[in-house]
């Protein structure tokens, strides 16, 4: 299992892609994109988030199960009200699997860690206005590196 250290480092050298009808934007966290701050704003939102359900607690789980899992993220996200954009998660090392998200317009970080908890993530990446993409952990413990 990896070190709380070790999976700060992975999360933050991955690129959160999503896939928008104005085109495909490349998040890294804590890096602002004006871009998407003002596509946000045009949607009457303030806040965003980026979750998936693959391979919960970093354990690598097979393509059928992750995909099946990730399936009830989506009809959870349907059933809060929520219509999410397709997205992946793409390590730069390239020694993890590409992972499916979802990209979420209006959804807080208080909902979204609880729905990352759910499906049980480590941390999930949220954003606001600035629209720069935050590293939130799930478990209250874990917010400091």
């Amino acid at each position: 299992m990896p070190t709380r250290s070790e999976l700060d480092a992975a999360y933050r050298a991955t690129t959160y892609r999503i896939f928008l009808p104005e085109g495909v934007r490349d998040l890294r966290i804590d890096i602002a994109d004006r871009d998407l701050a003002v596509w946000v704003a045009g949607q009457g939102e303030e806040c965003w988030a980026v979750a998936t359900a693959w391979n919960p607690a970093a354990c690598r789980l097979s393509d059928g199960e992750n995909r099946r899992r990730q399936a009830a993220l989506e009809i959870a996200l349907l059933e809060l009200g929520y219509e999410p954009y397709t997205g992946e998660n793409v390590a730069d090392a390239g020694d993890w699997p590409v992972e499916e998200s979802c990209f979420v317009v209006g959804m807080g970080s208080d909902e979204a860690k609880e729905l990352a908890r759910k499906f049980g993530q480590n941390a999930v990446v949220c954003g606001g206005q600035d629209g720069a993409p935050r590293l939130i952990w799930v478990d209250e413990d874990q917010q400091e590196p």
